[in-house]
């Protein structure tokens, strides 16, 4: 439980330095992108986004640890859905629409 409540608190430390816009080379594949590349992005908006979902998936683990104090199996079912949808959905949303090109 331990581990998970550092992983946790590791998300929201991240979510928060997302949330200001910044943290931009945390995000895997737009650090790796070529300088002209990523000046063709809104890379505020992108971190902004980025960092709401490491809210919603720290979320997510914290009723993986609710599971645990309060042995209810159904916890950790709802909170393992919630993290699986919510990464299917970060990965769906920002890689289609161009929502986050300028």
């Amino acid at each position: 439980m331990v581990v998970q409540l550092m992983m946790i608190g590791l998300f929201i430390v991240l979510g928060i330095i997302l949330s200001y816009g910044k943290g931009s080379f945390l995000i895997a594949g737009y650090n790796t992108m070529p300088k002209e590349e990523k000046e063709k992005y809104d890379t505020v908006a992108l971190c902004k986004f980025m960092g709401k979902m490491m809210f919603a998936l720290s979320f997510s683990m914290g009723l993986w640890v609710f599971s645990e104090v309060f042995e209810a199996q159904w916890l950790f079912i709802v909170g393992l859905l919630l993290f699986i949808g919510t990464c299917l959905f970060i990965v769906i949303y920002s890689n289609t629409g161009d929502r986050f090109k300028k």
